[in-house]
C-alpha cells in the first residue's frame, strides 16, 4: 500500500547558491519508494563547472576538490530523468529543488515535468500547531536522525548531505503514516497537489498532455462557444487549479458546469502569454472574461497647456500614430470617464486645487472648494493658472503615459531552450504588431505600415515588462 502516491521520489540537492537560473547543482540524491516500499537510494556529487563560494562550502561540506572529477549534470541527466519519471517529486522547500532540476535540464534542452509535493507545506497542514517546519525542526520533533548517518562523514549521509536529507524526508512520511489517519494524509496531499476533480461532461483524459510551460488556455461550452481564456507561466498547474474543489471561486464553479472542451497554445515565455491572452480575449469576448475585454469607455486625461483646464478624452479619439517626442502629456489610461474624474477629485482634495480651473465650475467668485477652505485660491487670484496646473501635472506624473522610448519598432525575444521554442514579439509605439517565430515573419512584421489600435492593456503589459527586463528589446528594420 502506498502513502503519498504509487511511486514517490524523495529528492534533495546541494547547490552553489540559491538562484535556480544562475547557480548550479553540486550533489543529487534520490530515494525511490514504490507502493510504500523502499526500492532504491541513489546519490552522486556533481561538477558544477564553476567554483563553489566559500560560505556554501562551509554550509554543505562540499568543496571544490570534492567535485573536481565528478560527473557534470550533462553526464548524469538521463540517470536522473529516468529515476524521476512517473514519480511524485517530494522535497523540502520543493520549488527550490524542482526549479534547479528544471533549469539544469533546460540547459541541456530536455523537458522535465512532475507533480511536486513540498514537505514543508505538508508538515504545516498536518501539524498546524507545531513551532517550525524547517528540516532541522522536523528532524528534532519527529526524531528523524539516523545514528548511522554520522558514522562515516565521508559517505555524505548526514545533515546537509543530499542523501541524508532525502532519507530524512522518507522517515518523516513514515512518521506521519503512524501518527495520522490515512484519509487525513490523503486529503492533505490532494489539497497540496491540487488534484483536479473533473466535471462529468469532460472525458477522464481531458487534462492529459497539458504542458508544464507558459501559454494560454481556452475553455469552450456548448456549440463550441468560448467561455474563458486564461494565461499562465505553468499551463498544467493553472488549468488543473480550475477543477480543484478546495480552491474554487464562484467563477470556477460556473465554468465547471458549463465547460465541454478545452485547449491550449504554448508560448516561449510569460510575455508571449500575456500578449496572446489580451488579443484573444478582445477578439472573441468569452463569457467569463471581464477584465481584458475591449472597452470603448477607456480614456485618458489631457493637459493641453498650463493655462487650460484638464480634459478627459476617449482613447479612440487620440491620434496615437502622430504622437512623438514633445507631444502634449497624457495621463492614464482609465477604464472610464468616471474613473478619470475620481482620480482628479482625489488629487484636488490632496493638493488644494481649484474647481473652477479644473473646469468643474463656471460661475465667478470663490469656487466651492475655496469656500470650504480646500482650494489655495487660484479662483480669487492668489495663485496663477500656470502654478496651479503645474501642481496638477506634478501630481499626475506617476500616471503619465510614457513616450515610446525607441526610434521605431523593436523585437523582444523569448526562448525556451528545453522545448526549442523562440519567439520575437514585435512592438511599436506601445502596440503589439505580432509575434514571429522565424526571420521571415519578423521582417514582415517590421515592415507593417498599419499599426493595430492602441490597447491600454498592452501598454500596461509592455511598460511593466520593459521596466523589469531592461535591455531585452532590440531595434529592428524591415531589412533585418
Amino acid at each position: 500500500m502506498h502513502l503519498l502516491a504509487p511511486a514517490v521520489a524523495f529528492v534533495d540537492l546541494e547547490t552553489t547558491g540559491t538562484s535556480a537560473t544562475g547557480d548550479r547543482v553540486t550533489e543529487v540524491a534520490i530515494v525511490r519508494v514504490v507502493e510504500g516500499e523502499l526500492v532504491e537510494e541513489w546519490s552522486t556529487l556533481v561538477d558544477p563547472e564553476r567554483s563553489i563560494p566559500p560560505d556554501i562550502q562551509v554550509l554543505t561540506g562540499i568543496t571544490n576538490d570534492m567535485v573536481r572529477g565528478a560527473p557534470t549534470f550533462a553526464d548524469i541527466r538521463r540517470e536522473v530523468h529516468e529515476r524521476l519519471e512517473g514519480h511524485l517529486f517530494v522535497a523540502h522547500n520543493a520549488r527550490f529543488d524542482y526549479g534547479f532540476l528544471k533549469n539544469e535540464f533546460a540547459r541541456l534542452e530536455m523537458a522535465f515535468t512532475a507533480d511536486v509535493l513540498c514537505t514543508v507545506r505538508l508538515s504545516r497542514r498536518l501539524y498546524p500547531d507545531a513551532v517550525g517546519h524547517g528540516l532541522d525542526a522536523l528532524i528534532a520533533r519527529h526524531d528523524l536522525a539516523d545514528p548511522l548517518d554520522a558514522v562515516d562523514p565521508a559517505a555524505r549521509t548526514g545533515r546537509h548531505s543530499a542523501l541524508g536529507d532525502a532519507r530524512a524526508l522518507w522517515r518523516f512520511v513514515n512518521v506521519i503514516a503512524r501518527e495520522r489517519p490515512p484519509e487525513e494524509i490523503a486529503a492533505a496531499v490532494k489539497r497540496l497537489l491540487k488534484i483536479p476533480s473533473l466535471p462529468p461532461q469532460l472525458p477522464p483524459d481531458a487534462l492529459e498532455g497539458v504542458p508544464d510551460c507558459p501559454g494560454v488556455y481556452r475553455f469552450f461550452g456548448v456549440n463550441d462557444l468560448p467561455l474563458y481564456i486564461g494565461k499562465s507561466v505553468n499551463l498544467r498547474d493553472r488549468v488543473r487549479s480550475h477543477f480543484t474543489s478546495d480552491y474554487r471561486n464562484s467563477n470556477d464553479h460556473r465554468l465547471s458546469a458549463e465547460i465541454r472542451r478545452l485547449d491550449w497554445i504554448e508560448t516561449a515565455g510569460e510575455l508571449g502569454a500575456l500578449l496572446l491572452e489580451s488579443r484573444l480575449v478582445k477578439e472573441v469576448a468569452p463569457l467569463h472574461n471581464a477584465m481584458l475585454r475591449r472597452r470603448r469607455t477607456n480614456c485618458v486625461i489631457r493637459l493641453p497647456s498650463l493655462r487650460e483646464a484638464p480634459e478627459i478624452a476617449r482613447i479612440d479619439d487620440i491620434d496615437w500614430d502622430a504622437r512623438g517626442p514633445g507631444a502634449e502629456p497624457l495621463y492614464g489610461p482609465f477604464a472610464s470617464p468616471r474613473a478619470a474624474r475620481d482620480c482628479l477629485e482625489s488629487i484636488a482634495a490632496e493638493e488644494g486645487l481649484c474647481w473652477r480651473l479644473l473646469g468643474w465650475e463656471k460661475r465667478g467668485g470663490p469656487c466651492f472648494a475655496r469656500q470650504v477652505r480646500k482650494c489655495r485660491g487660484a479662483c480669487v487670484g492668489e495663485e496663477s493658472p500656470e502654478v496651479h496646473n503645474l501642481r496638477l501635472a506634478t501630481a499626475l506624473q506617476a500616471r503619465r503615459v510614457p513616450d515610446w522610448p525607441y526610434a521605431g519598432p523593436v523585437a523582444i525575444v523569448e526562448r525556451d531552450a528545453a522545448r526549442g521554442v523562440e519567439e520575437a514579439h514585435v512592438v511599436d509605439r506601445w502596440r503589439h504588431l505580432g509575434t514571429a517565430r522565424d526571420e521571415g515573419e519578423l521582417e514582415a512584421l517590421a515592415a507593417a505600415r498599419r499599426l493595430p489600435e492602441f490597447d491600454p492593456d498592452i501598454l500596461k503589459v509592455l511598460r511593466r515588462w520593459l521596466e523589469e527586463h531592461p535591455g531585452r528589446a532590440r531595434a529592428i528594420h524591415a531589412s533585418d
